[in-house]
């Protein structure tokens, strides 16, 4: 049996470091934590070049991981602290997590996703915010009910700042609150990359936890700049059941996955997952089809968040511009997947190093 992620953080957890007497979980020493076939690979960051524990740790991650799972080798890289290797956050350090949603294809229902997770996330206590990629199509403004607001605009040291739109206490950046509703985008790819550049550097972001980024379908010059401006601390990948979704989501992922790239899938999100007659809430009709999350979460070595059926109350408040801050059938579901996201973010950097903000030559 493949362990899971959660049984080998228990693991970690329950090996101390033996001068502080600390787990090395709590103390940060486990990073980058794969499994990869028959191997469990991961590093163990030490105090020092001299540390005199090491072979003292060593022997107890290779018995207690060999006694749990006898049929994977571990293989534990240790790697002396360096100090300002971690690569910080320099850009905008007041946001601690950056979580980037993205889709290989339009219509799955990506931007209400997002909306929603970033109005759970504060239901549960954390700082929020939510930035809108897509300048092609960009929905926000819609979904949020703020198509006729701008943002205010301020001077700090002789330069012009954006300051979000407050909704609810959700700091909201989108192109459509900068462009008139019905205003066609054309843009190439340099201006593209602008936009998104001043999105995170000319704009007045307040403390956040957690940063939600709304991004395009696809894999274009809106996530290669992304990528470029700040270090993102994980994906969440949203497809619907159908294969077609899934293999466009596919590629999405190869991209953030890629060893130049190299950011980690937190998790995916099936949506439309199926439907529920109201009145005939014991059957589900599985019109999109089924497992096409499953497969999505098995091909990035991921985990599934939570699966959203078909839930006519969720169209309407985004078309029509209801409050998406009101209750509905989908809070319970919206506010359970948000827990689980916050475990996942809390792993990941637990156990991986941070992000780098990439470095594309060509």
């Amino acid at each position: 049996m493949q362990p899971e992620t959660d049984q080998l953080l228990d693991i970690f957890r329950s090996i101390k470091e033996p001068e502080t007497g600390k787990d090395i979980l709590s103390l940060q020493m486990v990073r980058d934590l794969k499994i990869d076939q028959k191997s469990i690979n991961f590093s163990i960051h030490l105090p020092s070049a001299k540390y005199p524990h090491k072979d003292v740790l060593y022997r107890s991650l290779h018995e207690t991981l060999k006694k749990e799972f006898p049929d994977y080798e571990p293989n534990a890289h240790f790697v002396a602290y360096q100090p300002h290797s971690e690569a910080p956050n320099t850009v905008v350090p007041q946001i601690r997590n950056f979580i980037a949603v993205a889709s290989g294809k339009g219509g799955v229902g990506k931007s209400t996703i997002s909306a929603n997770l970033a109005i759970s996330l504060a239901k549960l206590g954390f700082k929020a915010g939510i930035l809108d990629t897509d300048l092609y199509g960009p929905s926000m403004p819609t979904i949020f009910g703020i198509k006729n607001k701008r943002p205010q605009v301020v001077q700090k040291d002789g330069k012009n700042l954006l300051v979000p739109i407050d909704v609810n206490g959700i700091p909201v950046i989108s192109l459509g609150n900068i462009i008139e509703p019905e205003q066609a985008v054309v843009l190439r790819g340099p201006r593209l990359g602008a936009i998104i550049k001043q999105f995170f550097l000319d704009t007045v972001w307040p403390e956040l936890d957690y940063l939600i980024i709304d991004l395009p379908p696809g894999t274009g010059d809106i996530q290669l700049t992304l990528v470029q401006t700040i270090p993102i601390t994980g994906v969440v990948l949203v497809t619907t059941p159908q294969e077609v979704a899934v293999a466009d989501a596919i590629k999405a992922a190869n991209m953030f996955m890629l060893d130049q790239i190299s950011v980690p899938i937190l998790g995916v999100i099936e949506n439309m997952s199926y439907f529920s007659p109201p009145d005939m809430q014991d059957k589900k009709y599985y019109i999109f089809g089924k497992g096409g999350g499953q497969r999505l979460s098995d091909f990035t070595k991921s985990v599934i968040l939570g699966k959203i059926p078909i839930h006519e109350s969720i169209r309407q408040r985004a078309d029509h511009e209801l409050s998406i801050f009101d209750q509905d059938e989908s809070s319970v579901e919206f506010a359970q997947i948000a827990d689980k996201l916050v475990e996942r973010v809390k792993h990941r950097n637990q156990t991986n190093t941070p992000t780098k903000i990439v470095q594309l030559t060509q």
